[in-house]
């Protein structure tokens, strides 16, 4: 399919356009990028290497790491070279190619956190047949479904957008390549183009959210017919990770993308792009590494062996 795309470059105009602000912007999401690698590879060591660690649950968390390490590698470190550049630009196919793997990682992000809602209403709801509903290789499939969902979500938006002609201007007022943000670029009719956006939201990030919804008016129902507090509040505490990052995604990335254009605000639309495309990426290990004794206490194992191995090599080279 021909690309007639007439602009060779866009112009990312970021967050701030303050040159004494890049700088200090530079670092701070560099903390927060180097945070997200290390405590997304964190979680998926531990899981590989402790036999303790092997549940679905865990299998699902392994992958939702892997999935934000590679959302906020397709944000992040062009953001941070446009932070220290002098010209803050991005080709016209680099961008297309940008926004593909960004709503083709959020796709495969929102269904994994619907096989994460399934499972744990599985552990939940239908404890005695929680090994066999959840088998590795339905897990698998899951995790695959998860994927496959991701990218057509992804190609069915792109293909239409390379018909449309950017003839200028060339400046996206915003720090990535969003397809709202290069939508409202197109010299020529949209209006297709925002229907299949739409369309996508409603087919795929609503089949995802019911998904998730009905898995947890379930759980919620099975915990309330709990009689006792202790245990209704250990039934709470498997999913309590889970409940939150989802409120914390869906949260901030329906309000992005299906909000009233009446509440509209470039900075607003920009804060909550940041939260839900690098601050949920950073803060899903620390939430699960905080809030799951598990796997809390499978990092601080590995830590102590690490530090005693440490040791031992240190008092040997001293002999």
């Amino acid at each position: 399919m021909e690309n007639k795309t007439t602009v060779a470059k866009f112009i990312l105009l970021g967050i701030s356009s303050d040159p004494q602000l890049q700088v200090f912007l530079f670092l701070v999401f560099f903390v927060i990028y180097v945070i997200t690698l290390l405590g997304n590879m964190l979680i998926m060591l531990v899981i590989k290497v402790d036999p303790h660690l092997q549940s679905p649950m865990h299998f699902f968390l392994s992958h939702l790491s892997f999935v934000d390490i590679c959302y906020s590698s397709t944000i992040v470190p062009k953001m941070l070279e446009n932070f220290l550049a002098e010209e803050k630009t991005i080709s016209a196919n680099g961008c297309i190619t940008q926004m593909f793997f960004i709503i083709l990682s959020s796709g495969a992000e929102i269904f994994t956190l619907a096989a994460m809602a399934y499972d744990r209403y599985a552990a939940i709801c239908d404890p005695l047949h929680y090994m066999e509903t959840m088998k590795k290789r339905f897990c698998r499939q899951l995790v695959v479904g998860a994927w496959t969902i991701g990218f057509t979500d992804a190609l069915v938006n792109t293909i239409p957008l390379l018909k449309l002609d950017f003839c200028g201007p060339s400046e996206i007022n915003h720090f990535t390549c969003e397809l709202p943000s290069l939508l409202v670029l197109s010299c020529t009719e949209t209006f297709s183009n925002e229907v299949v956006l739409l369309s996508s939201i409603a087919i795929f990030g609503s089949s995802s959210f019911l998904l998730t919804l009905v898995s947890y008016i379930h759980i919620i129902a099975t915990i309330l017919r709990i009689h006792s507090m202790e245990g209704r509040r250990k039934a709470f505490s498997t999913c309590s990770s889970h409940l939150l990052i989802v409120i914390l995604y869906f949260g901030t990335g329906s309000f992005r993308y299906v909000r009233p254009s009446s509440v509209s605000s470039e900075g607003l639309d920009m804060l909550v792009s940041i939260q839900y495309s690098i601050l949920t990426p950073m803060l899903n290990p620390i939430i699960y590494s905080l809030k799951n004794k598990e796997v809390k206490r499978a990092m601080v194992n590995m830590l102590k062996k690490a530090c005693f191995s440490c040791n031992i090599k240190c008092l040997v080279k001293e002999q």
